[in-house]
């Protein structure tokens, strides 16, 4: 971990996890930022370092991620060295996972998709999800700084969208916090087309046309609910309504 966690349990709101620092910001920063606008907290927990991409350093990538947690206002975000393209399924990777869930006792728990051009995003995906339902059995034992832990199972896992085009199970309306959101994105500067960076490798994100790609997919998703922008996610799940009315909320009529 890059920041030391206190052994006693630090609740948020939501905890999104990312295979490398910029996920979270790239798929689903604008939610993000709307749930805290609505006065909830939120947390971070990239699993690695991103430190065999082909752009930046370690370094770069960390000095990043900590301008992308001021600039997006988290409670809080860890960065654990689960190994940049060794993202493997084992036991050790699986229960620092499950202690992370455990320290931060999440409502919503956001993650990569399944399904992904990226092996250490479906990677990831497949570990919290599993973390996620683990981490709520009482005889599977994690520790904090040696204190144990509680056991503590979230109630929503959400899927947020990357490279592939999904079909969203649902989408946020994020019109008022997508510029916001952007800030968080181009903190990770090092990732993205530059003018005069030309002399650089090329990848999927170093393209001029990249960030438009990005800001055109949350156009189509909020063309989808009629709003400006959206961010679309698949629910692990069926999802229960327990109240009607707030899921189906009343029509605003003029007078």
């Amino acid at each position: 971990m890059t920041r030391q966690l206190e052994s006693s349990a630090e609740k948020v709101y939501a905890l999104a996890f990312g295979a490398h620092p910029d996920d979270v910001e790239l798929a689903c920063g604008a939610t993000l930022l709307k749930i805290m606008n609505e006065g909830h907290a939120v947390a971070v927990c990239d699993l690695t370092r991103g430190e065999m991409g082909t752009l930046g350093t370690p370094e770069t990538r960390k000095s990043e991620s900590e301008a992308a947690t001021v600039v997006m206002g988290y409670q809080s975000r860890v960065t654990l060295d689960l190994g940049d393209s060794k993202l493997f399924y084992t036991e050790n990777n699986l229960a620092e996972i499950v202690r992370i869930i455990r320290h931060f006792r999440p409502d919503v728990v956001f993650i990569n998709p399944p399904d992904e051009r990226h092996p250490d995003h479906s990677k990831a995906s497949k570990l919290v999800t599993d973390a996620f339902y683990y981490a709520g059995l009482k005889q599977l034992t994690t520790t904090m700084n040696e204190i144990p832990q509680k056991p503590y199972r979230p109630e929503h896992l959400l899927y947020y969208i990357q490279f592939k085009h999904l079909e969203p199970d649902l989408i946020v309306d994020v019109s008022k916090t997508f510029d916001a959101s952007r800030k968080g994105v181009l903190s990770f500067a090092s990732q993205f087309y530059r003018e005069g960076t030309t002399e650089e490798p090329k990848t999927l994100i170093k393209r001029k046309e990249f960030l438009t790609g990005l800001e055109a997919r949350a156009r189509y998703f909020g063309e989808q609910i009629g709003v400006m922008y959206g961010e679309g996610f698949r629910l692990s799940g069926t999802m229960a309504i327990k109240s009607f009315s707030a899921a189906f909320p009343s029509k605003e009529v003029d007078n």
